[in-house]
């Protein structure tokens, strides 16, 4: 390649871009405004909720347990350096509700249910599904893909939670039960160090907007993969991908946003 090839194919490849993120944009816009008519459709959105929320419960909570298991070690050993192991249970809920909760929990949804959508709409795009309910006069993304954003939104904040919740356990059995701090000190320390709109409150708002990004990314990935086996993997892949980067960076802007000590 020539170096006066260089630019051009660099402008090649920022319209494309700038093409893609506005075709992105459009279709998010449309699934939005097209998510209200999944209100009317109660039922499809509890199915969808079983299908994204519950068959994901099993890898949610042997996750979070075993975060919780290892907080608290390494919480002990580094607090028993300055005598502040009564500390531990603040640590410990202060680090899931806040940071690890939200964060983990997405990239675990991004890659157990995140995928699970983007190979079902692309399979379904793949069978001409989409576009015999497009023949019917059906819109797809009212019916298809409306019920799974919805689901998507409600599934992921109560999975951070329940995430957020066994792991302050598994913090607790290795804390008390195992390294032997003192019950009350755990509960209490917690209690008053807590705050249920600063770090919970935020910790929740955190696992919507991730919920929004990786559903939304889920979907737009699957509705426009190519419609053969290769295409399909290949978009699941990409909302991986995708998603788990959406993930990381948001919680970089959120974090700076909502937790900036005050001048």
């Amino acid at each position: 390649m020539r170096p006066g090839d260089i630019l051009p194919r660099l402008g090649v490849q920022a319209l494309d871009l700038l093409r893609g993120l506005g075709h992105a944009t459009f279709f998010v816009i449309d699934l939005l405004r097209n998510s209200l008519s999944a209100i009317t459709r109660p039922f499809l959105t509890i199915a969808q909720i079983h299908a994204i929320g519950n068959r994901s419960l099993v890898i949610i909570m042997a996750s979070g347990l075993a975060v919780g298991f290892v907080l608290a070690l390494q919480g002990y050993y580094t607090l028993s350096r300055y005598g502040a192991t009564a500390s531990l249970g603040l640590v410990v809920a202060l680090s899931l509700v806040r940071e690890l909760g939200p964060v983990v929990t997405a990239l675990l949804f991004a890659g157990r249910a995140g995928t699970s959508l983007t190979a079902e709409i692309g399979l379904m795009k793949a069978g001409e599904q989409l576009a015999a309910m497009e023949m019917m006069a059906v819109d797809p993304k009212a019916r298809v893909l409306a019920p799974r954003l919805l689901a998507g939104l409600i599934a992921m904040p109560l999975l951070a939670a329940l995430f957020s919740a066994i792991g302050i356990l598994g913090g607790y059995v290795v804390g008390v039960l195992m390294i032997g701090i003192d019950s009350g000190a755990f509960w209490s320390q917690m209690q008053n160090g807590v705050d249920a709109i600063d770090d919970v409150g935020n910790g929740m708002v955190k696992s919507f907007v991730f919920g929004i990004a990786c559903t939304v990314t889920a979907l737009y990935q699957g509705f426009e993969a190519t419609p053969t086996p290769e295409g399909v993997s290949e978009a699941t892949t990409r909302t991986v991908v995708i998603s788990s980067l959406l993930v990381l960076g948001l919680d970089f802007v959120l974090t700076a946003l909502m937790f900036t000590a005050p001048s």
